[in-house]
């Protein structure tokens, strides 16, 4: 059938919308499911270069028909699938319909299902509400009648129980109070929400007049006991002893009175025997105090012990307001007679207190001490408890509150020794007198007398070290004993003075100084004269000879031992200096600890130390020093042949085998600083060896062979100087054996460039860079003036140099 103008006008108007074009994800994704090499399923596909591809030429259109037939066959199996197809999606959709129908019944099943169950679980709701109803009627007048039973039998005991008290106490039965008084106080608690019903509130006011009447009664028996007529025979009975089992159910404060003014009573004598107008008061006679109040508690526990509960501690109770009398009339009594007081004085009255508050720990537990700390804290707001410990601990700074409720080891410890605290600048300042005087003694000595000689092992510390760390820690014990605060810190001020004033004193100031340096300068000078007017063929020969006649300053073997003895001294000092640090910070009280520091007294003994061991360098330098300066002075653009190494190495070796020896043996446990002293030694006699090579000038090839020999040889002798002249074979310090190795190696180097022919230049400056990387130019001027190099020619050099870095 053959379409109208119509139908093909609106095909191709609608032609560009019957293709449908894909984004790229989504037509990979086709692609991947449906894979096609079929042209036509190209998304950019073009009709017109298909039907080319099919008919490329003329002659091929011959086969259009067989073309179209293929193409209709297709178009109808196309067809076929696409009605397969869609007729499968129609049977999908009418299962789907049928399935969410079903399903859709289900769901109104189900929730009329849940609906009856609710509906059911409401009724069998009601349904125990109303059986148990009558139950909880039942509980509840049970309830209110066990109460009303309960309190009608509390009701009864309390008015039989007040007319019990009142006849009981009329006729001072104490003994059978005790009980029922403390039914009644328990009664009492059960109608403290009764106290508007006005029978309720007279029981209970008759109840606390007769606490008050008790109370009363109890105080007005004890003191006819022991302040009427026969209270010096008054022998304790039943009925006191029993009055005060009722004291302890009272109210606290009839018992804290009570035992306030029997305490006091108790020490009556004390004050008056005591008092600050009798001799007895003042320190020397502090031990009559102690033993009068051992007596005194042995008496009264002979006597009325048995009297008083023993939860009262009332032993307890009264040598603890013992110590705190005494403290409050030893601190007054202190202030007003202070022109009299000694150290002497105040250390016996400090050992004899101290003794006595240990008698009283290992006698008491001080449970009473933690009560009164603890009303304290309770009855006063935290802004007060500081001030509070303050007061009842006389002169004690604030301090923490937690610190007084642990009351450390002992409970009794300082209760009374607190007052001595102010005055111990006392002791302070007699410490710093004696040690005044051991420091003058200690100069004195060690000007009459030779430090003590070394031992086969090591140089003996000077005596006075040990003598002096010996009183600081007899010192510290003894502060520590008695004030672990500023008392402390006083004393370690005291330590860190006269530390200074020993290394000043006995060890700065007594190392040996050497004198005559100008003497030395002009026998140097005469030397190399004398060096200079030889000729070179008799020189090697005779340079011991003229090395021996050199007038050198030196320290003797005395005075290198006292620098070592000095050294190992001083080393000593620094150890133990640290040890008494941590000591100290360890002794005194924690809030201080931060402010004890023994480093700036440290550091002066490290200062000693470093002095000893440049002097000890020094010396060995200044024994090398003519050698160095022989050496210089030889005519090395004469030598015409290599031999062994120079009698100024020689020399060299020599004297370093005579000194260092001395000083290795001294140093024997002082390895450390020995070591020090090598390197030291090889820091500052290296860099002097390399500036007088610069020197030997000018200088052959034969010369500076001869020059490289001898710093070879010189450099076999420096690594193994720490264990020169020695029997036993030791390896040298890493760290030495690096600083010698470095320093000889670049003095090898320079002579061997000495040695490099200067022409052609170029090589000669890189032969320079190669075996010199740190080579400065003024370096390379003094290996160009030890080769003699024209001044012109070495302006040239110093450019290539110079454009070579």
């Amino acid at each position: 059938m053959d379409n109208s103008p119509d139908e093909d006008d609106l095909l191709d108007e609608d032609s560009s919308e019957f293709f449908i074009n894909f984004p790229p994800d989504v037509q990979k994704a086709i692609d991947e499911v449906l894979p096609s090499r079929d042209s036509l399923d190209e998304p950019d596909f073009n009709s017109i270069d298909y039907i080319n591809s099919l008919f490329p030429t003329e002659q091929s259109l011959s086969n259009i028909d067989e073309v179209v037939i293929k193409m209709e066959n297709q178009i109808q199996t196309i067809d076929n699938e696409i009605s397969t197809v869609i007729r499968s999606q129609i049977e999908a959709s009418k299962e789907g319909r049928e399935a969410l129908d079903e399903s859709q019944k289900i769901i109104k099943q189900l929730f009329i299902h849940i609906k009856d169950i609710k509906e059911r679980a409401e009724k069998s709701e009601e349904m125990v509400r109303e059986i148990t109803r009558d139950i909880k009627q039942l509980d509840c007048a049970k309830k209110n009648l066990t109460l009303a039973i309960t309190t009608l039998n509390h009701l009864h005991m309390l008015v039989g129980g007040v007319d019990t008290l009142k006849s009981l106490t009329q006729k001072r039965l104490y003994g059978e109070i005790a009980l029922p008084l403390q039914a009644i106080c328990e009664v009492m608690t059960h109608f403290e929400n009764y106290s508007d019903i006005p029978q309720i509130k007279s029981l209970s006011d008759q109840v606390n007049s007769i606490h008050v009447e008790l109370a009363d009664q109890i105080t007005l028996d004890f003191k006819e006991a022991f302040q009427g007529s026969n209270n010096k025979s008054h022998i304790p009975n039943k009925q006191l002893q029993q009055a005060c089992l009722v004291v302890s159910i009272l109210d606290p404060k009839v018992k804290k009175d009570l035992l306030k003014w029997f305490v006091n009573l108790q020490l009556q004598e004390y004050d008056h025997l005591f008092q600050e107008t009798e001799d007895t008061a003042w320190l020397d006679k502090i031990d009559k105090r102690y033993a009068w109040i051992k007596r005194h508690l042995l008496e009264f526990e002979d006597r009325l012990g048995n009297m008083f509960p023993q939860n009262w501690e009332v032993s307890e109770r009264i040598a603890v307001q013992f110590c705190h009398k005494t403290r409050e009339e030893l601190s007054k009594i202190m202030v007003k007679r202070k022109s009299e007081i000694d150290v002497k004085l105040l250390l016996y009255a400090i050992q004899k207190t101290s003794a006595f508050e240990s008698l009283l720990f290992k006698r008491f537990s001080g449970v009473t001490l933690k009560e009164n700390l603890e009303e304290t804290v309770k009855s006063q707001t935290k802004s007060d408890i500081n001030q509070a410990i303050a007061q009842r601990n006389g002169n004690l700074k604030d301090e923490a509150i937690n610190e007084e409720m642990a009351l450390i080891a002992s409970p009794f410890n300082g209760l009374i020794g607190r007052c001595f605290i102010p005055h111990l600048e006392i002791y302070i300042d007699s410490v710093d007198k004696n040690l005044t005087d051991l420091i003058d003694r200690f100069v004195q000595d060690e000007k009459q007398h030779r430090p003590t000689e070394n031992t086969e092992t090591q140089a003996a510390i000077l005596p006075s070290c040990p003598d002096l760390f010996v009183f600081y820690k007899k010192s510290m014990i003894q502060c520590n004993q008695l004030d672990r605060g500023q008392s402390m810190l006083s004393l370690t001020r005291t330590f860190q003075k006269y530390l200074h004033e020993y290394s000043e004193k006995l060890l700065q100031n007594n190392l040996p100084k050497i004198e005559g340096q100008s003497s030395l300068g002009s026998s140097v000078q005469n030397f190399t004269k004398d060096l200079q007017k030889m000729s070179t063929s008799g020189l090697i020969q005779n340079f011991s000879s003229l090395l021996k006649e050199g007038d050198i300053i030196r320290f003797t073997k005395e005075e290198q031992t006292k620098i070592c003895c000095i050294l190992t001294t001083a080393e000593y000092c620094l150890e133990t200096t640290q040890q008494l640090q941590d000591k100290l910070k360890e002794k005194i009280e924690p809030h201080l600890s931060e402010q004890i520091d023994l480093s700036k007294e440290q550091d002066q003994f490290h200062k000693v130390i470093s002095n000893c061991i440049q002097l000890l360098v020094q010396d060995l330098e200044n024994v090398c020093e003519p050698s160095l300066t022989a050496m210089t002075k030889i005519q090395w653009q004469n030598i015409d042949t290599v031999g062994d190494q120079s009698s100024y190495i020689t020399s060299i070796t020599t004297n370093l085998k005579t000194t260092v020896p001395i000083i290795r043996d001294n140093l024997a446990h002082s390895r450390k600083y020995y070591t020090q002293f090598c390197i030291k030694f090889a820091n500052s006699f290296i860099p002097k060896y390399i500036q007088n090579i610069y020197k030997c000038k000018p200088i052959n090839t034969e010369g500076a062979e001869q020059l490289l020999l001898d710093t070879h040889m010189l450099k076999t002798v420096l690594l193994n100087l720490p264990s020169i002249a020695s029997q036993i074979s030791r390896s040298a310090p890493a760290a030495y054996s690096k600083v010698v190795t470095k320093g000889m190696t670049k003095a090898e180097m320079i002579l061997k460039l000495v040695m490099t022919p200067i022409e052609p230049q170029k090589n000669f400056v890189d032969q320079c860079k190669k075996l010199l990387p740190e080579c400065q130019l003024t370096e390379f001027y003094k290996i160009l003036e030890m080769k003699t190099v024209k001044r012109q020619e070495q302006a040239v050099l110093a450019d290539m140099f110079k454009s070579h870095k």
